[in-house]
């Protein structure tokens, strides 16, 4: 009884995390993130619940956080949706995978392996709204993906198809490392205007470039090292309106 209740909790999560969701989206007004403290404790409730309530207090005190920790973590969902350009016809899909994507984050998320659950978050969700894209653009284009491009070692047709390997989930914890933080910083970086991106790579020795003084960016690209400044602030503003809530996130 206490299984059948718990599997229908995860289903009223979805039904409910969806139109919760596109409410926040309409008004947007997303919940703001725990704090340190409170999304941790959440999560050593989960974590220690797992998938076996052994009564109906757990049941209800693993409900509550789990929905706790949804509700305010769905703005990484639009945080990764907003890096597509999709037909506004798919929109509620993508939403739906989102969310389901989310909830399954949070319901694998284990405290001992010392990652932040945005993190793993938004690698689940970007994961699946990836294999969703690949999904249908395999369904439009079967015959293409079929077609031979070589041949193995006894003689047969090598597809496309057959060079493709898809995302070992099981593997998911070993993405989970400061680099996918730096490269979801640096893919911001790259949507800045050429003239902050460039500043921005010389000043702080991006993508392994050479570290310059603001006097140093300024001789070279033969501008005052005043505008270098202000370029560089210019830039830092519209990154941190870009990444705002994770960087809230992470320093709460």
């Amino acid at each position: 009884m206490l299984i059948q209740a718990f599997l229908t909790s995860i289903a009223l999560s979805v039904l409910t995390g969806f139109t919760l969701f596109v409410s926040y989206i309409n008004t947007n007004s997303f919940l703001r993130p725990l704090s340190k403290e409170d999304e941790l404790h959440y999560l050593q409730i989960l974590n220690q619940t797992n998938t076996s309530p052994n009564s109906i207090e757990e049941t209800i005190a693993f409900e509550h956080a789990r929905n706790k920790v949804i509700e305010h973590n769905f703005r990484l969902v639009a945080y990764v949706l907003k890096r597509y350009e999709f037909d506004p016809q798919i929109k509620e899909d993508l939403f739906s995978i989102g969310i389901i994507a989310l909830i399954k984050a949070i319901n694998t998320f284990k405290l001992d392996k010392g990652a932040k659950l945005s993190t793993y978050a938004i690698i689940c969700i970007r994961n699946d709204i990836n294999m969703y894209f690949r999904d249908s653009n395999k369904r439009q284009g079967e015959a293409f993906i079929y077609d031979s491009i070589a041949q193995d070692s006894d003689g047969s047709d090598l597809c496309i198809i057959d060079t493709y390997e898809p995302p070992n989930e099981k593997k998911i914890d070993d993405q989970i490392v400061d680099a996918e933080e730096q490269r979801i910083l640096l893919e911001d970086v790259d949507r800045l205007p050429i003239l902050e991106r460039q500043v921005l790579f010389m000043r702080y020795g991006l993508k392994n470039s050479t570290k310059h003084s603001q006097q140093e960016i300024a001789d070279k690209l033969k501008i005052s090292r005043s505008y270098v400044s202000r370029i560089e602030k210019k830039a830092i503003q519209i990154l941190k309106r870009t990444l705002g809530e994770l960087y809230h996130h992470n320093e709460s």
